[in-house]
């Protein structure tokens, strides 16, 4: 290979390593109820959805985030649309912690002989599919070092899903416009969650007063997301994947008033917290 290719590549190499936002991506393919020549067509997808996501520069602004993605791909079946075959399928994408959408209703089509690139001008089902999620889970991640910094990407997610509903491939692009604008309008959560991982950063390095302080602003935001937005699915799902770190530091902390206060937001876990506050107490 000549050396200026060479150099080029390992240029290219290193530029995804600098200014990529994933650090690793798990991807998970179910495809037992597809016939053994449609598994054969989808044999590349893993390798090439991983690469899609590392190889691809979403945010110039934020180049350390070191995301962790889960992808899972339930293949449902195949249908054909002219000379193409659409795969259905149902998809869930996550961080690993507190972000988390599953998507009931994805139809592409896709072709292993080519890698996916994502044009945000040329839309293509597939990679449309992927980049709104990218964005999703980049907006929440970027949400969590300053307040409405997911702005940007919870747009350019939307974008998408707006490019996708005007396409020859409409299905379930208008729940995903109404996903964007759900997360987009929840400020509570936003609130609630830039909160809590700045009381994080906080605890670890002993600042106790201001730790108190962002908890309670974390419940003011939950509190603001169940009067705006009632029992919000992610709202749920932000408790159920930190309530326990919670309680854990306002027991150390001996914020009994606090923890009462999340045992009224969070009615799932009462008896948790409930119990969290007779350790206290004893």
């Amino acid at each position: 290979m000549p050396k200026v290719v060479t150099s080029f590549l390992i240029s290219i190499f290193f530029i995804n390593i600098l200014f990529g936002q994933f650090y690793s991506v798990d991807v998970t393919i179910d495809d037992r109820l597809l016939r053994s020549d449609e598994k054969h067509k989808i044999v590349n997808l893993k390798n090439d959805i991983k690469n899609f996501f590392l190889n691809t520069v979403w945010d110039d602004n934020y180049s350390d985030l070191d995301i962790n993605l889960y992808v899972q791909i339930i293949f449902e079946g195949v249908t054909q649309k002219g000379n193409e075959s659409i795969y259905n399928c149902q998809a869930l994408f996550s961080n690993g912690a507190d972000l988390r959408y599953f998507d009931k209703s994805a139809q592409f089509f896709y072709n292993s002989g080519s890698s996916l690139y994502y044009d945000p001008v040329l839309f293509e089902p597939i990679t449309g599919f992927l980049a709104y999620y990218a964005h999703l889970i980049l907006a929440g991640e970027i949400d969590t070092y300053e307040f409405n910094g997911g702005n940007n990407s919870l747009e350019l997610s939307r974008d998408i899903a707006l490019r996708g509903s005007s396409s020859d491939y409409k299905k379930g692009w208008g729940s995903r416009i109404t996903l964007v604008d759900n997360l987009n309008r929840n400020m509570g959560l936003r609130k609630a969650r830039l909160a809590w991982y700045l009381s994080l950063d906080l605890f670890r390095d002993s600042n106790m007063d201001e730790v108190i302080q962002e908890l309670n602003i974390m419940l003011n935001g939950l509190e603001e997301s169940f009067q705006n937005v009632g029992r919000d699915s992610h709202t749920q799902y932000f408790l159920k994947t930190n309530s326990e770190k919670i309680a854990n530091i306002l027991i150390k902390l001996g914020q009994v008033d606090l923890l009462k206060d999340m045992k009224s937001l969070d009615p799932d876990r009462m008896e948790f917290y409930q119990e969290s506050i007779e350790s206290i107490s004893e």
